[in-house]
C-alpha cells in the first residue's frame, strides 16, 4: 500500500525530529514491512502553473497531436523578439507541443520549462518537434512522480493556483510516500487510520481517530434491505445523497492522495468512496439510485444468474457468491465489484451509498473464483470493522455534500447487527514466559489498551494474577492468547528478546528407513540421474493421457479443495506425472539427453475419503481425538521414479553412444535395490502407461514393488514426449528395510569363467531363465550376467539366442575346471527342463 507521509502525519502529534526514515525504523520495528521509501522532492529546475490559452490540432500524423499556447506567468515567459512593439494587453505565452487530448482551453497544468529536470533523469529543453518549437512540456501525473497514471495530462480544478505559480509547492512535492507491505491478518493496517495508529504505538503519540464521527440519529430508513444471509454479510448500511452536482470536480487535494496511494481519479463520486476506503479502511460502493429498481436484497446468487461489472465482464456467478440484487436482479458482486447497471455516470444526482461488513472467506473465495482482486475485496477478505459502516457512509455523504452540494438525506438503512468480539483472558505473565523476559509492571495492561482492547485485570483461584481483553472492533486477528501475547512483544519490540538458543538434547541420527532414503538418492545421483522436486499436483486429464480405464487405482486421489492451479487440484498417486512433465519442459528449451529422477512422497486414499476432524487448540487432543486423525490421514508412502530420454552414453570421437531403453529403466531399479540392500527380480507386464512389450514387474522377493520399461507409444504423443521415452517407479517403503547389511565374502581362490549361449523362443523372458540356470548351478555358481541377444536368418523363426557368462567358484578350494563344467551342465539341464531351451552351436 502506498501512503503519503503527509496523509499518514495528519492523525498524529509528532515533534519535527520524526521524519519519513523515523517512520519507516517505526513500521519496521513493530512488524510492518517497507517495500520503499519515495521522496518526490525529485525535480529541479523551472516548474509552473499554467492555464492552457489556445490549442492547435496538427494534423498529418499518425497519432493526434496538438500545439498549446500556455500561459506560465510573466516571470517565466520568453523574451519578446520582432521589430513591432508588444502588445501590452497580449498575454504572454509558451508554445508546447503535447500528444494529450484529455484538456481543453482554459484548464490549469503544469508545465516543465526548458533546464527542469523530471524523474529519472528526463531534462527538459526547447526543441523542433512535429515542424513547431516546443518550448516545454505539459505534464502528467506519472512524469512528475505523483503516482502511476500515464493516460492523460494531469489537470488542477479552477482554482487551485494561477499561472505562474511555483507548482512544486502547489502539487505538494515536499512529500514522501512509503510503500507498506502488511501482513495478511492485518485487514485494518491498508488504511491510513489502521498505520497512523500502529506509528501512535509504536512512537507513544496521541493518536486522532478519523473514524471517532458524530454520526446522527437515522429519521427512517435510506432505501430498504432485506438480508437473506446474514452469516455472508451481518450488517448492511445504506446513505442516499440527492441533487449532486454531477459536474463538480474532485478537490486537488483529495485527487492528489488518490494519485499518490496508486488511485486513478474519475469522478467526485467515486472518488470520494475511494477516499474513504484508503483513509478509514472500509471500502464503500455508489448506486446511482435512479437505476436501482425495489428493494435490496443481500443473499448467495442463484444458479444460471450473471452480472456485467463494472470492467464491463460478463460474469457467471456461482452459489457461494454473495450477492446484491433488486427487482431487476444481481446487480453487485458483495465486497467485490459492483455492476455496470447501476454505475455512477456523469449524469448521476442521485447516490446510494452502502457500507457493508462481508464474510471474509465468502469474499476472498469470489474473489480468487473470477480472478477479481479489487482494492476491496483485498480488504474484505482481511476482515473489515464490523463497526464502521454508519462513520464510512456518513463521512462520504459530508464530502458529498460539501464539494458536491449534494443534500444528505435524513434516512439511514442498518440492516443486521454487528458481531461482537469474544473477551480473551490469559495470565498476566504469560508475555514474560514466552519471550523469556521480565517486562516491567503494567506493560502488559498498557499496550493492550494501547490496541484499543478494553482490559480487565483478575486473579484465579489460585492466586495467579489474570488480564481480560475484549479486542477492538477492528482487530478480528485477535482470537487467543497467542495473539495478545504477539501485541506485547511487537509493541515491546522484538530487539529486546534475547536470541539464546537452548542446548538441543543428543538425538539417535537418522534412522534407517531415512538413511536409506539419502543412500538412494546418491546412488542414483552417481549413476547420471538430476534429482528434481515436481509440484505434487496432478490434474485429472493426466490420467486420461496415460490412458488409465476408470477404475484404476491411480485415479482414485485426494482432491485438494483450493489448489494453487484451478485444473491440477489432485494429489498425486504416483510420482511419474510430475516427473513426466519436468522432462518434457526440459526437452522444450533445447535439453535432447535427459535423465532425472525424484525421491518423494505419493497419496493413496483407501476407498473412499474420511473426512477430516475438527480439533481445537486449546489443550491436548484426546486419544481418541488422535486415532480420528490418524485415521482420516490417507497413507503417503515413500516412492522413486526415474524418467530418461536421449542418448545414455553420449556420442562422439570415442564412438556413436547409446540410447536409453528399457533396460536403463530396469538397471535403475536394480541401482536403488543395490543402495537398499536387496535384489529385484523383473518379469514381464502389461501396465499403462508401459510399452506392453518393454515393461517389467518387479519383484523384491515374492512381493511387488512397481514397474519399468518404455512408454507406451500413445502416452508419449499425448504428453508430447521423445519416442522411446522410458521410465520406472518403485514403491520405496514396500522394499524390505534391510537395518544390518552383511560384510560381502571375499573368496581368495580363483574363478573359473563359462559361457553359454542358448536358443529359447522369443517368449520366453531373459530374466527367468537366468534364474533357471542360477537354481540348476547350484552353490558354485556365483554370478551370471546376459551379454548378447541374437535372433535372425540363422535361427528358427520365433526363436533367440541368449548368451550368459558364467562365473564358478568354490569358497574353500581352487576349482577345478571338470566340476564348473558339471555346474554349467546341470545349470543348462534345467534350463532345458523348464523352457525347452537348446545349446546353440
Amino acid at each position: 500500500m502506498r501512503v503519503p507521509v503527509s496523509w499518514l502525519t495528519e492523525h498524529l502529534e509528532l515533534g519535527e525530529a520524526v521524519g519519513p526514515q523515523e517512520l519507516v525504523d517505526a513500521f519496521v520495528r513493530i512488524g510492518i514491512e517497507v517495500d520503499g521509501l519515495h521522496p518526490l522532492d525529485t525535480v529541479t529546475g523551472p516548474l509552473v502553473i499554467g492555464r492552457v490559452v489556445e490549442i492547435e490540432e496538427l494534423t498529418g500524423f499518425k497519432k493526434p497531436i496538438r500545439f498549446c499556447r500556455v500561459e506560465v506567468g510573466e516571470e517565466h515567459a520568453p523574451e519578446e523578439t520582432g521589430t513591432e512593439e508588444p502588445d501590452p494587453s497580449a498575454i504572454k505565452t509558451r508554445g508546447i507541443v503535447c500528444g494529450a487530448s484529455n484538456f481543453a482551453e482554459g484548464d490549469l497544468v503544469v508545465a516543465a520549462l526548458p533546464g527542469a529536470v523530471l524523474p529519472g533523469g528526463f531534462a527538459i529543453a526547447s526543441r523542433k518537434t512535429y515542424g513547431r518549437i516546443s518550448d516545454g512540456m505539459i505534464c502528467s501525473a506519472k512524469e512528475l512522480g505523483l503516482g502511476e497514471d500515464h493516460s492523460g495530462i494531469l489537470v488542477l480544478p479552477p482554482g487551485t493556483a494561477g499561472p505562474g505559480d511555483d507548482a512544486a509547492e502547489v502539487i505538494g512535492l515536499a512529500d514522501t510516500v512509503l510503500d507498506l507491505v502488511p501482513t495478511p491478518d492485518r485487514g485494518y493496517a491498508l488504511s491510513i487510520r489502521g498505520l497512523a495508529r500502529e506509528l501512535s504505538n509504536a512512537l507513544d503519540a496521541p493518536f486522532g481517530d478519523p473514524g471517532l464521527l458524530d454520526v446522527p440519529v437515522a429519521e427512517g430508513e435510506a432505501w430498504p434491505v432485506r438480508i437473506e444471509d446474514p452469516e455472508g454479510c451481518p450488517r448492511f448500511v445504506l446513505r442516499r445523497v440527492t441533487g449532486l452536482d454531477a459536474s463538480a470536480p474532485t478537490p486537488w487535494w483529495m485527487r492528489r492522495r488518490l494519485l499518490l496511494a496508486g488511485m486513478r481519479p474519475i469522478s467526485l463520486a467515486v472518488d470520494v468512496t475511494n477516499y474513504v476506503m484508503l483513509e478509514l479502511g472500509h471500502p464503500l460502493h455508489a448506486f446511482d439510485t435512479s437505476a436501482v429498481q425495489g428493494e435490496l436484497v443481500v443473499r448467495r446468487a442463484k444458479p444460471g444468474e450473471k452480472l456485467t461489472t463494472l470492467d464491463d465482464a460478463v460474469r457467471e456467478l456461482d452459489g457461494d457468491d454473495i450477492v446484491i440484487a433488486d427487482d431487476s436482479g444481481v446487480i453487485s458482486l458483495a465486497g467485490t465489484m459492483g455492476g455496470a447497471s447501476t454505475e455512477i455516470t456523469p449524469e448521476s444526482t442521485d447516490v446510494l451509498l452502502e457500507a457493508a461488513h462481508w464474510d471474509p472467506s465468502s469474499i476472498s473465495r469470489t474473489a480468487r473464483r473470477h480472478k477479481l482482486f479489487s482494492e476491496a475485496a483485498k480488504r474484505f477478505e482481511r476482515f473489515t470493522d464490523p463497526q464502521l459502516p454508519p462513520a464510512a457512509v456518513e463521512l462520504a455523504a459530508r464530502l458529498l455534500r460539501q464539494y458536491g452540494e449534494g443534500r444528505i438525506q435524513p434516512g439511514r438503512t442498518d440492516a443486521g447487527q454487528a458481531p461482537q468480539p469474544t473477551p480473551i483472558t490469559m495470565p498476566m505473565s504469560l508475555p514474560d514466559e514466552v519471550a523469556g523476559v521480565r517486562y516491567d509492571r503494567g506493560v502488559t495492561a498498557r499496550r493492550l489498551t494501547q490496541i484499543g482492547c478494553k482490559v480487565g485485570i483478575g486473579t484465579s483461584d489460585d492466586g495467579t494474577a489474570l488480564v481480560t481483553a475484549v479486542p477492538p472492533s477492528w482487530r478480528g486477528d485477535l482470537v487467543q492468547p497467542a495473539d495478545l501475547v504477539e501485541e506485547v512483544l511487537r509493541l515491546e519490540n522484538y530487539d529486546s528478546i534475547p536470541s539464546e538458543l537452548p542446548t538441543a538434547p543428543a538425538g539417535s541420527g537418522l534412522t534407517e528407513a531415512q538413511r536409506r532414503r539419502r543412500t538412494v538418492s546418491r546412488s542414483l545421483a552417481a549413476a547420471g540421474y538430476v534429482e528434481v522436486l515436481p509440484f505434487p499436483f496432478v490434474a485429472k486429464s493426466t490420467w486420461d493421457a496415460f490412458g488409465l480405464p476408470e477404475d484404476d487405482v491411480r485415479r482414485n486421489a485426494v482432491k485438494v479443495l483450493n489448489p494453487l492451479e484451478s485444473d491440477k487440484d489432485q494429489l498425486a498417486t504416483s510420482l511419474l506425472p510430475g516427473l513426466l512433465e519436468t522432462l518434457q519442459r526440459n526437452v522444450s528449451r533445447g535439453f535432447r539427453d535427459v535423465g532425472l529422477y525424484q525421491v518423494g512422497q505419493v497419496v493413496l486414499p483407501a476407498g473412499k475419503q474420511t473426512a477430516m476432524p475438527a480439533v481445537g487448540v486449546g489443550q491436548r487432543p484426546a486419544d481418541e481425538e488422535l486415532a480420528a486423525l490418524e485415521a482420516a490421514v490417507p497413507a503417503q508412502p515413500v516412492h522413486v521414479a526415474v524418467v530418461a530420454t536421449g542418448h545414455r552414453e553420449r556420442p562422439g570421437w570415442w564412438g556413436e553412444g547409446a540410447m536409453a531403453s528399457w533396460a536403463d529403466a530396469i538397471e535403475a531399479a536394480r541401482t536403488v535395490a543395490a543402495a537398499a540392500g536387496v535384489e529385484l527380480e523383473a518379469r514381464s507386464a502389461d501396465l499403462l502407461p508401459w510399452h506392453p512389450g518393454r515393461c517389467a514387474r518387479l519383484f523384491a522377493g515374492d512381493w511387488p514393488v512397481g514397474h519399468a520399461g518404455e512408454l507406451h507409444p500413445k502416452v508419449i504423443d499425448a504428453l508430447g514426449l521423445p519416442k522411446r521415452t522410458v521410465a520406472m517407479e518403485l514403491d520405496l517403503d514396500a522394499i524390505p528395510l534391510v537395518e544390518r547389511r552383511p560384510a560381502p565374502a571375499v573368496s581368495p581362490y580363483p574363478p573359473v569363467l563359462l559361457d553359454v549361449a542358448l536358443v529359447a523362443d522369443s517368449s520366453v523372458p531373459s530374466a527367468e531363465l537366468a534364474e533357471t540356470l542360477r537354481g540348476g548351478g547350484g552353490e558354485l555358481l556365483e554370478d551370471i550376467a546376459l551379454f548378447d541377444v541374437y535372433s535372425g536368418e540363422q535361427l528358427e523363426a520365433g526363436k533367440r539366442s541368449l548368451a550368459y557368462k558364467l562365473r564358478f567358484r568354490a569358497p574353500d578350494r581352487t576349482l577345478k575346471v571338470e566340476e564348473a563344467t558339471a555346474a554349467r551342465d546341470a545349470a543348462v539341464a534345467a534350463a532345458a527342463e523348464r523352457f525347452g531351451v537348446t545349446l546353440r552351436a
